[in-house]
């Protein structure tokens, strides 16, 4: 008789997976607070937030409650002609938290489209302004999506170079760390200067760079470099896909910046991990350009779902939650301890590098060359499964980004085991 696992093998193709060599899906069976439960009622705690989204928990009763309500009254409608309770209250409490200078609310899908629908705005803003200008800049080893134009600003590595002939060229700038913010300050510069009649958009992901292993990079350059943008008159995305919803400490990373990006990027944690929505909002100014007698500068872009009424409403539970639980309150606790737990274990162990902000602590391991594909990652995800914490390791980066509920306890079990797996790898050496 065949097993789930053996269905599964069977019928799904899963993401980011080698499925030749892949060991067997682990099935769970159902997930409560920061617990995934297996089929045999293997318990493991979620350290990754089920790819950065979760951010209360699972199952969590009150999200749960309100899209179960939703989805008696609307499960979908239509939003090309039509609009909906969940919708309009959505857009205006996230207005209400994003810059003062966002005006307008753009739902999809996720964070690919996010940033599909951010880049698209933003191009044909000049087109719709009768200005020829094409070009897009972007960090490099940065992650944008899958999509093709996500691809296009993301870092040319292993997830683009299938499609590498089929990308559109952007100018790659160097991210400002504090070991050559000036140089790259002085370059970001002279790139802008030399191209602002050209120069559409400049895109970012504010303060952490995630898929690259947690990098964390100096604000107040990131700043400046808004400030260069905004006297070139060249527009700034940031996308907040990983970094929003309070994962750098604040709600958004884009709230350490005195210089505020004309467009975001939000989905993962959205609607707290229950489902999928993407949002991308703009200003007044971005809007104004579409708004013309002349269809043809219409913003053609939409998706099926747009605006879905559950994952609005799982949305805006999500938020209610965050004005209810002290949430940034629980994100400071977590936030002291992983500073704590670097503070006690990084003289112990120098050949690694420790960063942390917020409710992120990364660990680059050193193993060989760092990228994705560094064979620490499957060492490293086995050991943490076999002692009941999913990891998901970026390459020879290993790192936690927990929901906010977790306790004091379980993250020092996290800890323990994280310390346990560095002196293990000190001992085979």
């Amino acid at each position: 008789m065949s097993t789930l696992s053996d269905k599964d093998k069977n019928f799904i193709w899963h993401p980011y997976t080698q499925m030749k060599d892949a060991t067997a899906a682990i099935v769970i069976r159902k997930a409560e607070g920061v617990y995934l439960f297996d089929e045999n009622n293997e318990s493991y705690i979620d350290a990754c937030g089920s790819w950065w989204t979760n951010l209360h928990g699972h199952s969590h009763p009150y999200i749960t409650k309100k899209i179960a309500e939703q989805a008696s009254r609307l499960e979908h409608v239509i939003f090309g002609g039509f609009t909906h309770e969940p919708a309009i209250r959505l857009a205006e409490r996230l207005l209400k938290i994003l810059p003062a200078n966002q005006q307008k609310v753009f739902y999809s899908d996720n964070g690919s489209t996010a940033v599909e629908v951010a880049i698209k705005m933003c191009l044909q803003y000049w087109q719709n302004n009768n200005q020829n200008r094409t070009k897009i800049s972007a960090f490099k080893n940065s992650y944008h999506g899958d999509t093709f134009g996500a691809m296009s600003v993301s870092a040319r590595n292993v997830f683009t170079k299938a499609f590498e002939n089929l990308l559109f060229d952007v100018i790659s700038v160097d991210v400002p760390f504090l070991f050559n913010e000036t140089e790259a300050l002085n370059g970001f510069e002279k790139i802008v200067t030399e191209n602002k009649s050209e120069l559409a958009c400049f895109i970012f992901e504010p303060i952490v760079q995630g898929v690259a292993g947690m990098t964390i990079y100096s604000a107040d350059a990131l700043d400046k470099m808004i400030a260069i943008c905004n006297k070139h008159n060249i527009l700034t995305i940031a996308d907040e896909v990983m970094t929003g919803f309070g994962r750098t400490g604040k709600f958004f990373a884009s709230d350490y910046l005195r210089n505020s990006p004309d467009a975001f990027c939000l989905s993962k944690g959205l609607t707290g991990g229950a489902l999928p929505l993407g949002v991308t909002t703009c200003t007044q100014s971005i809007y104004d350009a579409f708004l013309s007698s002349d269809k043809t500068k219409t913003f053609f872009h939409g998706h099926t779902y747009t605006a879905n009424p559950l994952c609005c409403e799982a949305a805006n539970a999500s938020l209610d939650l965050f004005e209810a639980n002290n949430s940034f309150e629980k994100i400071k606790s977590i936030s002291n301890l992983h500073h704590e737990f670097v503070s006690n274990n990084q003289d112990k162990f120098p050949i690694h590098k420790f960063r942390t902000i917020g409710v992120i602590l990364a660990i680059e391991i050193s193993a060989g060359e760092t990228h994705y594909l560094n064979s620490i990652a499957d060492k490293a995800y086995s050991f943490f499964i076999e002692r009941g914490i999913l990891m998901r390791p970026l390459g020879n980066v290993i790192y936690i980004v927990p929901p906010y509920c977790i306790t004091i306890e379980q993250l020092h079990l996290i800890y323990n085991t994280i310390v346990e797996f560095l002196n293990q790898l000190q001992n085979d050496v």
